[in-house]
């Protein structure tokens, strides 16, 4: 009985040594790992951080040229507008669970930065600027959508970039399905058929015909980058987004549904 406080210390030093030396490859940042280091982890999906301590601002001179390079942002949170049952109730956002696996973020976009009468713009214009993600929501409905940041203009006011800089701006929603794409009744819109095999379209039916006349249709968002953290000496800083969109039509064969999708934003500043 004696023994059992001793066996007890021993075991608790045990398991913070195992703990501690065991460790997970998520804990740590991509720099300085190795490619089987980060192979099956998810930390390829995950945006650098600045430091916490970091604080200051990135002065912005007008009559020079930047560009917004190695632009991160990693979805953690997406939820859709729903209708209530009870038509006294406004509509509301319900969170959704992301069924994509590592493959969300968009990484390594890059755009100009301009400055004009106290205005900041940043133009996108290239990168890893989309990704197709699913979520399924609380009544088991898979909901599948484009995240992107193409085409993006968004605008803040001021000649630096500082801890209270927002952006804003629209931003294009491509299809979630190319031209090529042909849906289970081998109907698309370059290749297939224009109505099912063995189904006679009867009439002009307004359901018949979307489901028959596939359509590319592209939609606008808007996308808010809250930057929370900046080091003026690297010129990265680091926050917040916010992204308004809509879901996928399914080539314009059903209503796309409101979409609200936050995460973590990383970006730097270089002269052009």
């Amino acid at each position: 009985m004696r023994f059992r406080p001793l066996v007890a210390a021993v075991l608790a030093l045990c398991l913070i040594f195992v703990t501690a030396c065991g460790g997970d490859a998520k804990a740590k940042t991509r720099a300085g790992l190795t490619y089987d280091e980060i192979l099956n982890t998810g930390l390829a999906n995950d945006c650098f951080t600045v430091d916490e301590s970091a604080r200051g601002t990135i002065p912005l001179d007008p009559e020079a040229s930047y560009r917004l390079t190695n632009v991160c942002m990693h979805p953690s949170s997406v939820q859709v507008l729903v209708e209530p049952v009870n038509k006294r109730q406004e509509p509301r956002f319900v969170d959704a669970k992301i069924l994509t696996r590592y493959t969300s973020s968009l990484d390594e976009v890059f755009g100009d930065l301009t400055v004009v009468d106290d205005q900041i713009t940043f133009s996108e214009k290239g990168g890893m600027d989309f990704q197709l993600i699913t979520v399924i929501m609380p009544g088991g409905e898979e909901v599948p959508f484009v995240f992107s940041s193409k085409d993006l203009v968004a605008t803040t006011s001021g000649e630096a970039i500082t801890t209270s800089t927002d952006f804003e701006g629209p931003y294009t929603v491509p299809s979630y399905r190319t031209s090529n794409f042909l849906d289970p009744k081998g109907r698309g819109l370059t290749t297939g058929y224009d109505s099912a095999v063995g189904l006679v379209p009867v009439g002009t039916s307004e359901e018949l015909e979307r489901e028959n006349v596939k359509r590319y249709l592209e939609s606008a968002g808007t996308l808010s980058l809250s930057i929370t953290r900046v080091d003026g000496e690297t010129g990265e800083f680091s926050g917040l987004f916010t992204a308004l969109q809509k879901s996928d039509t399914d080539m314009g064969s059903k209503e796309p549904l409101e979409l609200k999708i936050t995460g973590d934003l990383y970006g730097r500043v270089d002269k052009a």
